[in-house]
């Protein structure tokens, strides 16, 4: 996240830790948005400490403090994405002040910020995402030469694992938080429900598919011992009772890319993205799709209408004579 080059160590500033406590504790935000916002408010106190010669005192700034900012970031050719993620922080850090009753007003009101580029959501095809659900497997029939290449051979049950991690998040368009937080008491089996606890303790029910429900079986049944009510539906490992970390999931998912034919630097989140697509792309209506999404605004969901949109044209355009 930082704006200039190198890495610094953190700032011991007890606000900006009050404030990680609060996200973890009463917002209970995920670690990558608790490191982001951490982040970008210590990549404050440095700069305001070197351009300001002084400390920051949060309840002093003004707006011209956060405007001379903003220019600063925008000299260092940040993208309206990380300049946005900055702001953000910095505005719900405030919030958090104003109800600790440190500040009265917040100084970030009014500034305009730089509109965010429209950039479709980057997705998997039909076709291609069932290619993916099929990649662990093909993994795990060519175990003796991957082994002999790599020295460390896939552990059993790993890639039933993996085979069912793909196919429920495709099946409930999971974020990776939600999928590594799913406990097995959360698994409506004879309803084919799922309670998710998706950003800021909110809780949502969707539905789940028979073929990933299948694929969760198998995969128990190559374990030690299947996992109790309140133990995580996807373990670190065979005899773990840990959930799998999300760093563990996304470098299995590049592995899975890769066997499939597909760009190893897609993330998890565009399994998400091809999920909303296909719904929409098989009909769905824009509102249903946002709430199985777990979107707070449903201009959120609109982004992959532009997709499906952008499709259609492009059959238009292909296809039509007098196009």
């Amino acid at each position: 996240m930082s704006a200039g080059p190198g890495n610094s160590p953190p700032v011991a500033d007890p606000s900006i830790d009050r404030f990680a406590q609060h996200l973890v504790a009463d917002r209970n935000a995920s670690p990558c948005t608790i490191r982001n916002y951490t982040h970008a408010l210590q990549e404050f106190f440095r700069w305001h400490e070197k351009d300001r010669r002084s400390p920051v005192d949060w309840a002093g700034l003004v707006r011209d403090d956060f405007r001379a900012y903003l220019r600063h970031l925008g000299r260092h050719q940040l993208s309206r994405a990380a300049t946005q993620l900055r702001f953000s922080a910095f505005r719900t850090f405030y919030r958090f002040l104003i109800r600790s009753g440190v500040v009265a007003t917040s100084p970030l009101r009014n500034i305009t910020m730089p509109k965010l580029e429209r950039r479709l959501p980057v997705f998997l095809t039909v076709q291609q995402m069932e290619d993916l659900l099929l990649a662990p497997l093909k993994e795990s029939a060519a175990l003796p030469a991957h082994a002999k290449r790599s020295g460390r051979p896939v552990e059993p049950g790993v890639p039933q694992r993996d085979v069912a991690i793909l196919e429920t998040i495709y099946s409930c368009g999971l974020r990776i938080s939600e999928l590594c937080g799913l406990r097995v008491e959360d698994i409506q089996w004879d309803e084919q429900l799922v309670r998710v606890r998706g950003k800021g303790r909110k809780e949502r029910v969707v539905p789940i598919g028979e073929t990933a429900l299948a694929s969760i079986q198998v995969y128990w049944k190559a374990l030690s011992h299947p996992p109790a009510p309140h133990e995580p539906v996807f373990l670190r490992s065979r005899d773990s009772s840990d959930p799998i970390p999300a760093r563990t999931l996304q470098q299995r998912l590049k592995k899975h890319l890769a066997i499939a034919g597909l760009d190893p630097t897609l993330t998890p989140h565009k399994l998400r993205h091809s999920y909303a697509t296909h719904l929409l792309d098989a009909g769905a209506d824009l509102r249903s799709v946002q709430e199985l999404l777990g979107h707070a605004h449903l201009i959120t969901t609109q982004g992959y209408t532009h997709v499906t949109t952008e499709r259609l044209k492009k059959a238009h355009e292909q296809s039509h004579p007098r196009a």
